[in-house]
């Protein structure tokens, strides 16, 4: 019996979707591929890949599309592999559901990293992590204890106030993956506020209270123009 998880790679260009295919192939998956958007729909549902690798440049039709045909009606992870870098469109395609957002060209070792991070998110949870009930999550030696709501860094006890907490609670439950302002702002202050710059001052302090460095920081990440993403494990100090 065959376990290893199968990826779609929805890409017209061939030299990418070859090389990608490799490094996927030589690390333990296997792989189906797409040219089109079409060809992308019909393959998630008739081989219901593990994970889906999706080009926004596709020769049919757009890949913004794609992606939101199949959040129509599948929950399967996307990550957005694309050249477009603008603000506009990563905001857009995670604000519609993709999982990540790479942009070309990228290295081997960031693209597993993500595939992996995806894979892990799609997991079946417990009721702790699937909800307003808590958990313990642990981040290097940060800890952020759910059910005390406790949080604590090399054994210390950090002091937030409960929007901090809010945050940093929202970014460690989807830790590694990139959360926009707008969907922060909405899981934390309602549908119907923009408090950007709220989010900003929180962050500000949430980072002078965390990060032993606030200008280089190692647990909560900036997408510049996207969001933030909380690492899966902290860099070097």
């Amino acid at each position: 019996m065959n376990n290893r998880r199968l990826i779609l790679i929805v890409e017209d260009e061939d030299g990418i979707s070859n090389f990608i295919s490799a490094i996927l192939g030589s690390n333990d998956y296997q792989t189906v591929r797409a040219r089109t958007g079409k060809e992308a729909i019909s393959l998630t549902a008739s081989r219901s890949p593990d994970l889906v690798l999706l080009d926004l440049g596709l020769p049919d039709m757009d890949g913004i599309a794609v992606l939101q045909a199949l959040r129509a009606w599948s929950r399967v992870p996307v990550i957005v592999v694309s050249a477009r870098g603008h603000e506009r469109e990563k905001v857009e395609a995670l604000d519609l559901g993709a999982d990540d957002y790479i942009t070309k060209p990228f290295g081997t070792s960031e693209l597993l990293a993500r595939i992996r991070t995806a894979l892990r998110h799609n997991q079946p949870v417990g009721p702790e992590e699937s909800g307003k009930a808590g958990g313990v999550f642990t981040i290097g030696d940060l800890i952020i204890d759910d059910e005390r709501r406790r949080v604590s860094r090399a054994g210390a006890e950090v002091h937030l106030t409960p929007i901090e907490y809010r945050i940093v609670l929202l970014l460690a439950r989807h830790a590694g993956k990139v959360l926009t302002h707008a969907f922060i702002c909405k899981e934390i202050w309602g549908p119907y506020t923009n408090e950007n710059q709220a989010l900003r001052v929180n962050m500000a302090n949430i980072r002078r209270k965390l990060e032993e460095n606030p200008a280089e920081p190692r647990y909560i990440v900036t997408e510049v123009g996207v969001g933030y993403r909380m690492v899966d494990a902290p860099g070097p100090a």
